[in-house]
């Protein structure tokens, strides 16, 4: 089990004590369950066994690999932690990136830097993932000072942009994955310039036309959760912002969210959809129960929780067969609408 950082401590017998600490520095509640952990991870464990052996056949040593159906596959079952940076730069696109500007990186924080951006950056540095050794300054090396560099550079790299909260936590887990500054600059370019395009530009309008378009997918296909939540007259954006904008962090348990992660980087912002499609469909009984703004909020908290989610393997399976189809061409029709709808309101 020392692959998830759990050990015994007793020999055999009764269960020894796992780790306080997850595989990814993050601290675990008090109110942890250590049994249920370790049932899961004996499960899992198989799992990652098997998937290691087929990625380590795959790769056959090289530092490299090329988008195919048969990698797409790969991704989807799941990549083996010590090679998600090399498989998310690749099928991201960084790679290319970084290759073909070599330097920039630097020089990016080589620059005059804003006073206004380095203060803001600052400001949410003890913010980040306080529960996570990494990011302490105790720590050595002290993940805090490359999250500010990426932060940074993106800052200036993307003076549109700039800076806004939420990015400090896809920085930091990019940085906990990759344990480099360099490719974790270019995977956020990646995510914010290309895959999830105006999501954090100063008017978020891909951010809000991507949670109308989750409404009407929602509507076809769990109409009665739907229903639930035209009749208690609540906007997705309450709902389901966070899990779009820190692209579940927070939201999922830790190895759910980077399993997510590497069909993102592979197939792009759809699996945004399916994720939240799957939650809403197989909790629709659930949500129909609610009866109030509060029901639907305490309810919504409750779905992204517990076994369900905490099995990552068979959940990252239903994502792809739950929602049912969802084609490039349906999305790029509803984002259409959608932000039309969005930009005629706010005129």
């Amino acid at each position: 089990m020392e692959a998830n950082g759990a050990t015994r401590t007793d020999g055999g017998g009764a269960r020894g004590r796992m780790d306080s600490v997850d595989p990814y520095g993050f601290e675990r509640p008090e109110d942890f369950d250590y049994d249920s952990q370790e049932e899961l991870m004996s499960r899992y464990l198989v799992v990652l066994t098997r998937r290691c052996i087929k990625w380590s056949k795959l790769l056959k040593g090289k530092g490299e690999v090329q988008k195919n159906a048969k990698l797409k596959r790969y991704v989807r079952k799941g990549v083996p932690n010590q090679h998600r940076a090399l498989v998310w730069m690749a099928a991201s696109g960084a790679r290319d990136r970084l290759e073909n500007n070599p330097g920039y990186y630097r020089s990016l924080l080589a620059a005059q830097h804003d006073p206004k951006l380095v203060e803001t950056i600052r400001t949410d540095l003890n913010r980040t993932f306080p529960d996570n050794v990494h990011f302490r300054k105790t720590s050595e090396p002290c993940l805090q000072r490359a999250l500010y560099s990426v932060l940074l550079a993106y800052g200036h790299h993307n003076p549109t942009v700039s800076y806004c909260q939420g990015m400090n936590f896809i920085a930091g887990y990019l940085l906990l994955v990759t344990k480099d500054e360099e490719k974790s600059f270019w995977l956020m370019e990646a995510l914010l310039d290309r895959i999830l395009s105006d999501y954090y530009s100063p008017a978020m309008m891909g951010l809000k036309t991507d949670q109308e378009v989750l409404g009407e997918l929602v509507k076809v296909k769990a109409p009665r959760a739907w229903q639930t939540m035209a009749d208690q007259n609540v906007t997705w954006t309450l709902v389901v912002s966070r899990w779009f904008i820190c692209l579940y962090i927070d939201v999922l348990p830790v190895e759910t969210v980077l399993r997510i992660w590497d069909c993102l980087f592979y197939e792009g912002s759809k699996v945004l959809f399916r994720v939240a499609l799957t939650l809403i469909h197989h909790n629709e009984p659930l949500i129909q129960q609610a009866r109030s703004l509060s029901d639907v909020c305490q309810i919504f908290k409750q779905i992204t929780n517990g076994p369900f989610v905490d099995e990552c393997h068979a959940f990252m399976q239903r994502i792809f067969t739950e929602p049912g189809s969802l084609s490039t061409a349906t999305l790029t029709k509803l984002r259409s609408a959608c932000r039309s709808r969005i930009i005629a309101e706010e005129s």
